[in-house]
C-alpha cells in the first residue's frame, strides 16, 4: 500500500487559506477594533474578496449608518443588517467585516455562526477610545459621556463576542502584524497565547 503525500503549504498565508477552505472569515468586535482596516489586509493576503457589511448596508439603502439610525432607529437598522449579512454569507470564501452590533443581535449571530469562521478582535478600552474619539460618525457614541458609553458597550458585549470561534487581541501594532496574527489563529486555533500576548 503506497502512502499518498499531500503538498505542504510553505507560507502562513497558504496554510491559512487551506485551513479556511470555502468558509467565510467573519470579523466581529466593537467599533474601533480594526475589523475593516485589518480585514482588507487579511483578504488581500488570502487572495479572497473583502466586504464591509456597514458599507454594503449603506450601498443598498442609499443612506449612511447615522442617517439610518436617525430615520428608522436601531431596531429597524438591525433588521436590515441581518438581511444584508444573510445574503452576503451565501457566497464564500471572503473576509466579512461586521458592524459592532451585528454579532450581538441573536438572529444575526446565528447566521454569522453558520456562515463561516468568526474571529473576535478584542481590544482594551484605551485602544478603542483612542481610535474612535477622532471621528464623529458613531451613532451609539452620541451621548453625554461617550467614553463611558463605550465602556458600557464593552461590559455588555464582550461576553457575547467571546462566543466567536477565535479571539485575537487588537492593540497598537501595525495592521500587517494584526493580519498575520489572524492568519496564525486560522492555522492554529488552539494557540491561546495570542490573546494574552500584549
Amino acid at each position: 500500500m503506497t502512502e499518498i503525500s499531500l503538498p505542504i503549504a510553505d507560507t502562513l498565508r497558504d496554510r491559512a487559506r487551506a485551513a479556511l477552505g470555502s468558509r467565510n472569515l467573519i470579523l466581529v468586535g466593537l467599533m474601533g477594533a480594526g475589523k475593516s482596516s485589518v480585514g482588507r489586509i487579511v483578504a488581500l493576503q488570502l487572495g479572497i474578496p473583502f466586504v464591509d457589511t456597514d458599507l454594503e448596508i449603506e450601498r443598498v439603502s442609499r443612506m449612511t449608518i447615522p442617517e439610518l439610525f436617525a430615520a428608522y432607529g436601531e431596531e429597524e437598522f438591525r433588521a436590515l443588517e441581518t438581511r444584508v449579512i444573510r445574503r452576503l454569507l451565501r457566497h464564500g470564501p471572503r473576509v466579512v467585516s461586521t458592524g459592532g452590533g451585528a454579532f450581538i443581535n441573536e438572529r444575526t449571530r446565528h447566521h454569522l455562526k453558520q456562515g463561516g469562521l468568526s474571529v473576535w478582535l478584542k481590544a482594551d478600552l484605551d485602544v478603542l477610545w483612542d481610535r474612535v474619539n477622532k471621528r464623529d460618525n458613531r451613532p451609539l457614541l452620541k451621548t453625554e459621556n461617550p467614553r463611558q458609553t463605550l465602556e458600557n458597550l464593552m461590559i455588555s458585549r464582550y461576553p457575547i463576542y467571546a462566543e466567536a470561534d477565535l479571539t485575537v487581541q487588537s492593540r497598537d501594532v501595525r495592521k500587517e502584524q494584526m493580519a498575520k496574527e489572524i492568519l496564525a489563529a486560522i492555522v492554529d486555533p488552539a494557540d491561546e497565547s495570542r490573546e494574552n500576548d500584549q
